[in-house]
């Protein structure tokens, strides 16, 4: 192994296990503080069905474990222009998430705030970046992209270990994808922090929960996630290839329109909580929690894989592939539709499902 290889190898390995230890350490900490000043989320029979009051700042725990895992072991290389955007941007929106737990914003409000931390990362060159389009419709894309990301692993936040570990796994990817893809330390960099960060806060955070990330931490991981995936260059082989992202993230991304769609239909506001999750359907359907958390994980993995297919493969693979994973959100979501929500009422045993903010 050549040694810069191997140095690259310590490196991130060292920035795992660095973000890793800081979540283990902290976690517990975050844990204290909220039961202390009685900052928890308690169960009210309608959506929060857990059985006792749970801390609710857990997000606190993952951006304290990334940003110091990344104040420590970053170079000049993961310190450009593009990483402080999304420093910077990660850090609003946190702050956003974090107000909004402990006095709840109304959703206008906090959308605004997403917008203005989406507009920070452009400014920074963090951005869709499409050539054919002008600048206002990249503009509008990036803005689209990076609060879509962030709101959608915000929705998906219905049930312990379900958004921590499928974000864990689309970072994970995102990671090789970019390292494989060459060019910029920043992506692999973040992206390694940031999962240590989540196995780290997944430890409190798998079913029974400890811990819930509440918006400080689903905001903060999705704006994550949502910002450097527009950083790694996708559409080397294929100009199609620009679409693996969607793919990487399609299991956030379903429920979002998934639960959109069916709240629609019914008359209900996007904003407002409802049961209409294919994971809370799954549950009064029968499934237990364990089961519906390690079947998405292995769903997202699945699509993680399609992704290198996308990203990596032959360019006549890449229009079957988009082709079979648009034909798998279409059958999953005709079948999931057929499963009843639970009604208002409803209570299940072992269930721990929680309320997204929906923005």
């Amino acid at each position: 192994m050549p040694s810069d290889t191997f140095t690259d190898v310590i490196w991130y390995g060292l920035t795992l296990s660095t973000a890793v230890a800081l979540a283990l350490y902290i976690t517990p900490l975050t844990i204290r503080v909220a039961l202390n000043f009685q900052i928890h989320d308690t169960p009210d029979g309608r959506l929060k069905k857990h059985t006792q009051p749970t801390p609710y700042l857990g997000g606190l725990a993952i951006a304290g474990a990334f940003v110091i895992a990344f104040a420590v072991l970053s170079t000049p290389g993961t310190t450009n222009y593009q990483a402080m955007g999304i420093l910077t941007g990660g850090f609003m929106v946190m702050l956003l998430g974090l107000y909004d737990d402990l006095t709840n914003l109304s959703p206008s409000v906090k959308f605004l705030g997403q917008l203005l931390a989406a507009v920070v990362i452009y400014k920074g060159g963090v951005r869709v970046d499409i050539a054919s389009l002008p600048d206002w419709a990249n503009l509008a894309l990036t803005l689209l992209w990076v609060t879509g990301v962030a709101n959608a692993i915000n929705i998906i936040d219905i049930m312990d270990g379900l958004a921590a570990g499928t974000a864990l796994i689309a970072t994970a990817f995102l990671f090789a994808i970019s390292l494989a893809s060459g060019g910029s330390q920043v992506v692999p960099f973040m992206a390694i922090a940031l999962a240590g960060a989540l196995v780290g806060y997944l430890r409190f955070n798998f079913e029974p929960a400890k811990i819930f990330m509440g918006d400080t931490g689903s905001l903060f991981v999705g704006f994550l996630l949502g910002s450097l995936s527009m950083v790694v260059s996708y559409s080397q082989e294929s100009p199609l290839a620009i679409a693996a992202p969607v793919v990487l993230l399609s299991v956030p991304l379903f429920d979002t329109v998934f639960v959109a769609w069916h709240r629609a239909r019914k008359g209900i506001p996007f904003f407002r909580g409802s049961p209409d999750h294919f994971a809370l359907r799954l549950r009064h359907h029968g499934w237990s929690v364990r089961r519906i958390v390690l079947t998405t994980y292995g769903v997202a993995t699945a699509l993680g894989g399609l992704t290198l297919v996308v990203v990596f493969g032959p360019p006549s693979w890449v229009p079957g592939v988009l082709g079979l994973a648009g034909l798998g959100w279409l059958v999953a979501f005709v079948v999931l539709s057929r499963l009843q929500p639970p009604g208002p009422a409803t209570k299940a045993q072992g269930d721990t499902p929680r309320p997204e903010a929906s923005i």
